[in-house]
């Protein structure tokens, strides 16, 4: 565990005189919106999102949460217009925190909390600036990633550091995986920081931007899988977009596919003489798809028509469609 205060223990508990407007959605607003109500923060308001039906809904529900204590909710579609900043700006609170709020806060509303307008973002700051950095991670073949706490700026996620926890990255975790980790990272760096946020005594330290870079979102097609590269990037766009999320997907014997979880085939020398993207069986008549490097990809479940195949059917299914 690393932290931009990691020596500094808890030296204060919020009283009810406290107060925070808190834009949250997902998991990761379900669990800091927790550690505020833990740690006696009167608030007053809740901003959010209507969930999209459009959209899987696999996470908590920030809306039920504040339902549960009778903390008033606010969904809209732009939080910087002037009716919004107004309102906010009358209830004067002392903190504006934002936990995986999905659109970007302005000027006059990062300017309106007494004591600071912070945010928790789902990277080791300053990488992995931007949208959805846990899946990014993943598909790098990074080991490590983690939650930040930072001041807010309007440039995104460029303020100051609070604190940050990390947390590691297997060879083989999936992004929703990697992204449960990190929901426990950000309770544990929120835990720790909050009572120094209010007490005047949290750090402070200036981002090297520099040292990491910006990230934007990613849509569904960009799961589409590239057989030419190598087995490795394969496997992590695997891992990266692996379900709840939309998939890495293919074209199999004429049926588009989705690869919903794989494993790195092993052998001892590469085949480069095959084309890539090419159904070969193997020993135990296991089945890979060869890379553009010449090693395996062996899908272990994959989602045919909107049904998922355990290990065995996918076997079945890809030596009786694409072997030639």
């Amino acid at each position: 565990m690393t932290s931009a205060a990691a020596d500094n223990e808890p030296t204060a508990v919020a009283d009810c005189q406290t107060t925070a407007v808190v834009f949250a959605y997902h998991n990761v607003g379900v669990r800091c919106l927790r550690v505020l109500l833990d740690q006696g923060v009167r608030i007053p308001l809740v901003l959010t999102h209507e969930d999209s039906p459009t959209e899987t809904i696999w996470y908590d529900s920030v809306a039920s949460l504040c339902a549960e204590h009778s903390i008033e909710t606010l969904t809209v579609e732009d939080p910087n217009h002037p009716d919004v900043v107004a309102r906010i700006r009358a209830l004067s609170p002392d903190f504006l925190f934002s936990f995986y709020y999905r659109k970007m806060l302005g000027a006059e509303l990062l300017a309106i909390p007494k004591h600071g307008a912070l945010n928790m973002h789902g990277s080791l700051l300053p990488k992995y600036r931007g949208r959805v950095p846990i899946n990014w991670a993943v598909l790098h073949g990074e080991t490590e990633t983690g939650a930040s706490l930072h001041y807010m700026d309007v440039k995104p996620d460029a303020g100051d550091l609070v604190a940050q926890t990390s947390v590691p990255i297997l060879s083989d975790d999936t992004a929703l995986e990697v992204f449960q980790k990190v929901v426990v990272a950000a309770e544990m760096t929120f835990v720790r920081a909050l009572p120094q946020l209010i007490a005047g005594t949290a750090p402070s330290v200036p981002l090297d931007l520099k040292a990491g870079s910006y990230f934007s979102g990613r849509k569904p097609q960009d799961g589409r899988i590239d057989w030419t590269k190598s087995a490795r990037d394969v496997y992590n766009l695997i891992r990266a977009v692996a379900p709840p999320y939309p998939g890495a997907f293919t074209e199999m014997g004429g049926t588009d596919i989705v690869i919903a979880r794989a494993r790195m085939y092993a052998v001892k020398s590469p085949l480069s003489t095959i084309k890539a993207g090419t159904v070969l069986r193997g020993a135990q008549d296991r089945v890979g798809i060869t890379c553009g490097d010449g090693f395996f990809i062996e899908p272990l479940s994959i989602i045919v028509n909107a049904q998922t195949l355990d290990a065995v059917a996918t076997r079945h299914w890809l030596t009786a469609v694409a072997l030639p």
